[in-house]
């Protein structure tokens, strides 16, 4: 077989599948972990007793995270059947931060709740919990998704076609979508795919650089600590003992890498604050990817979606080429 046109080369070709394969099907040779993690997933603990909801976290994610948010093409192609998808555009609503979008990966859910006779108000900082077995990332079936060996779990923006697989089956709803962007407006524009799905990467380029994700480095409260998730849960025990607080998220889902410490029952909290599209509730979530009917479509997946993800990321790779971007 001839692959060559515009400078895309046989060697390009299967550079790029086999690039597209190996990152996708090998999630260990994904970028390197904190140093602290390098034998443990990390987790952060969030006493949100501490916070003020003052939102420097989230001005602090939207400062440091800007680069990697989307810029889409307008006006965005026709779907067909115009039916299927529904065009989700937040381009023009970047301020928007009392929710989750493509261009707000965390915001402040806030509650008043009666406990005990004493009023308290609650602030709590949401995004993505980071969970230890991830349904986003072992059911997307173009692998768009996937969990590195520090326990932070990302989408890949240039192998997402959109297809929001992933917010169905996270028991939070957590990624958001924006249409007009992504690999699927050079591959089949009108027919796959409607954008890039986003969600919070807990700033893994920060923490394989030594450094904290901007949410933690700016908090003036030091509402949140990270480290290795065995010391994060016995920081959590020790403050849920000594004062006869609340755990969320070390049992949720399977597990979570986002541990919540409160002055407040979570299913108090749960019911106070305002839930809805990219507003997370605090429920019980039983582990997802313990039923067997969703375990058994994992591992059916998987293969598939180790060779999708190569697939397309050798078509990224050939319409860079296309394009006379250096592919050597």
């Amino acid at each position: 077989m001839t692959v060559k046109n515009k400078g895309i080369s046989r060697r390009n070709f299967l550079k790029g599948l086999g690039a597209g394969s190996a990152a996708m099907l090998l999630p260990s040779a994904l970028p390197a972990v904190a140093s602290s993690s390098e034998t443990e997933e990390i987790a952060t603990l969030l006493d949100i007793s501490k916070c003020i909801g003052c939102g420097e976290c989230v001005r602090g994610c939207s400062e440091v995270n800007e680069s990697k948010y989307p810029e889409p093409k307008k006006p965005f192609p026709v779907m067909y059947p115009t039916s299927r998808v529904e065009v989700e555009d937040w381009s023009d609503k970047r301020d928007v931060d009392d929710r989750l979008t493509p261009y707000n990966w965390l915001f402040i859910q806030s509650a008043e709740v009666e406990y005990n006779g004493t009023l308290h108000e609650i602030n709590i900082p949401r995004r993505c919990l980071h969970c230890q077995n991830p349904p986003c990332a072992n059911l997307c079936p173009w692998g768009a998704a996937a969990k590195q060996k520090n326990g932070i779990t990302r989408i890949f923006d240039n192998v997402c076609l959109g297809g929001a697989k992933c917010r169905t089956v996270c028991p939070w709803h957590i990624p958001q979508r924006q249409t007009g962007v992504g690999l699927y407006m050079r591959l089949l524009p009108k027919f796959g795919g409607n954008g890039v799905m986003y969600k919070c990467d807990r700033c893994y380029n920060r923490i394989a650089e030594g450094q904290q994700p901007a949410c933690i480095e700016v908090c003036p409260e030091n509402v949140q600590t990270i480290g290795p998730r065995s010391e994060i849960l016995a920081k959590a025990h020790e403050l849920a003992d000594k004062n006869g607080w609340f755990i969320y998220g070390e049992e949720e889902n399977g597990g979570t890498n986002t541990i919540y410490v409160s002055p407040v029952p979570f299913d108090l909290l749960n019911r106070a604050i305002d839930k809805g599209a990219g507003k997370p509730g605090l429920q019980p979530v039983a582990d997802s990817m313990a039923d067997e009917e969703t375990l058994a479509t994992a591992v059916a997946i998987a293969p598939l979606a180790g060779i999708a993800a190569g697939i397309i990321k050798a078509g990224h790779y050939l319409s860079s080429s296309a394009k006379g971007k250096n592919n050597e």
